[in-house]
């Protein structure tokens, strides 16, 4: 990490943008900031929020559960995950996930930081109400990027 200072940020600070396929990130720490090692997210969801089988070619993520339950899905395995979960998806590893509890929140980090390449064009600044789901933003920002390549629909059935 090239960055000589700390970064700070406390509950509820950084910038604020709608995921077009649902959800609120929180920027806790951009790569410019991290000099391109990583980038790290809170992501707030709802219930039924999920997401279509994906990969990321190049990037590692993890994920940690900071309240709310969720499906994860990886290769053959399924999983419920709580509260305090930790989830360490390797790079071109297929997965998936849905919101199982009313609403979940979940700090997610991606290295190297170049991974977020794909959020920010996957996403808007945040208005008071949130934004719209939008799924063709997605492929596109998915395409343009070649970060995240989406693999199929959803591999889950409707709870």
């Amino acid at each position: 990490m090239s960055n000589t200072q700390s970064i700070i940020r406390d509950e509820g600070e950084g910038e604020r943008r709608w995921f077009f396929g649902g959800g609120l990130h929180i920027w806790k720490a951009r790569a410019e900031e991290t000099g391109g090692s990583f980038y790290v997210l809170e992501d707030h969801l709802t219930q039924g929020k999920v997401t279509p089988l994906h990969q990321h070619p190049d990037h590692d993520e993890l994920a940690y559960v900071i309240e709310g339950e969720l499906l994860y899905k990886s290769g053959d395995s399924e999983r419920r995950v709580g509260r305090g979960a930790t989830i360490v998806t390797p790079r071109g590893v297929p997965h998936a996930f849905m919101v199982l509890s009313e609403s979940a929140r979940i700090l997610a980090l991606q290295t190297p930081g170049s991974g977020e390449a794909f959020y920010i064009a996957a996403s808007e600044p945040a208005g008071e109400a949130g934004g719209r789901v939008d799924f063709s933003k997605i492929r596109e920002a998915a395409e343009s990027t070649g970060v995240t390549v989406v693999l199929g629909p959803p591999p889950f059935k409707k709870p």
